[in-house]
């Protein structure tokens, strides 16, 4: 059975306003020995203050909740150790779960969470539809979404993202301006809103260039955001496998990420083909990783830091929104040495 305040101030020989005291640095005028005592005793008993209700008696938040589709994506790995760093400066904990971008999962960690009195929540969710948070946002707790603009019939939330068109199409501008004219695109499944408005970026950036989408360059099959598939790396290997094998193969592929492209990279070099010569690869995120590869990987990077302050910033002001709306990032794109002209356009 959990010890209460109560049996700490009977234990310390002080009153519950005493121990209170001690738990919220309310010290200025207690005597140093006291303090000392009360510490100990909380020590000793293993006392763990109740943190819905001392949020209740504060009005601050103690604890986040971060809910992101799979820290086996670095990007996200990269991200939750940022909103930590960020929270922490400020005496709040974080506490971490993984969703794989499931409704039913998201809704599951976000009732575990308000009934362990976090009532602050990042909701990295993609989904095209975040009506299963209506209920947590009327019984009080803050939500912000990270990683999706706002869409039709969304609950009133704040929406934080980078720009995801405009990132895409720097990356196929710049394909198209080394020269590249058969562009593929490598996604896993197209459910989310992040990866449906890279796809739209690309296509449109080649319908404005004149360019026909060839449907055959598309590649969208599988890739869900299980662990299993290190969120896309084998499913960007058999998209370069599937797209680098037709009869007129693409010379650029873009990636809806950088683990796709990662993956792609692998699967020009399993068909013997070199990588910003043979073909060119431009990924999405610029994770750690895409400056260690080899050929170092062209791509879009997400203002990370900057992303996880703001996102940080609205939750602890405890935002909330009279109607849903986006605050968008601007993207930058990396040049390496993964993309190139065409080969033997020199």
């Amino acid at each position: 059975m959990a010890v209460t305040i109560q049996e700490v101030a009977r234990a310390a020989k002080v009153s519950t306003s005493t121990v209170s005291n001690v738990l919220n640095g309310r010290q200025g005028r207690m005597l140093p020995a006291t303090k000392l005592r009360v510490e100990e005793t909380i020590a000793r008993l293993g006392y763990r203050p109740n943190r819905a209700a001392r949020q209740l008696r504060t009005g601050k938040l103690q604890m986040l909740g971060l809910v992101v589709p799979s820290v086996a994506n670095p990007f996200w790995g990269t991200f939750a150790h940022l909103v930590e760093s960020i929270a922490l400066k400020s005496g709040i904990r974080v506490l971490l779960c993984n969703s794989e971008r499931d409704a039913a999962r998201e809704s599951e960690y976000l009732e575990e969470l308000w009934a362990d009195g976090i009532s602050g929540v990042l909701l990295c969710s993609s989904l095209p539809s975040i009506a299963h948070v209506q209920p947590f946002l009327e019984r009080g707790m803050t939500i912000v979404a990270f990683d999706r603009t706002s869409q039709l019939g969304d609950p009133a939330l704040i929406n934080i993202s980078v720009d995801n068109s405009l990132g895409a199409r720097l990356a196929t501008s710049h394909l198209l301006d080394l020269g590249h004219r058969r562009l593929a695109f490598v996604s896993g499944k197209v459910t989310s809103v992040n990866r449906q408005e890279r796809l739209d970026g690309f296509l449109r950036t080649l319908d404005r260039a004149g360019l026909p989408a060839d449907p055959a360059l598309i590649y969208r099959d599988g890739g869900g955001e299980g662990p299993g598939e290190f969120d896309g790396a084998e499913v960007g290997r058999a998209a370069a496998r599937e797209l680098l094998g037709r009869a007129s193969p693409p010379t650029a592929i873009v990636a809806n990420n950088d683990m796709f492209a990662i993956g792609v990279c692998a699967g020009a070099r399993d068909a013997g083909l070199e990588v910003g010569r043979d073909v060119s690869v431009v990924g999405f995120d610029d994770i750690a990783l895409a400056d260690l590869t080899f050929p170092a990987l062209t791509t879009v990077r997400q203002p990370l830091a900057e992303m996880a302050e703001v996102t940080v910033e609205y939750l602890l002001r405890g935002s909330s929104a009279r109607a849903a709306h986006s605050v968008l990032m601007r993207p930058e794109l990396i040049v390496r040495a993964s993309t190139g002209p065409p080969a033997g356009s020199t």
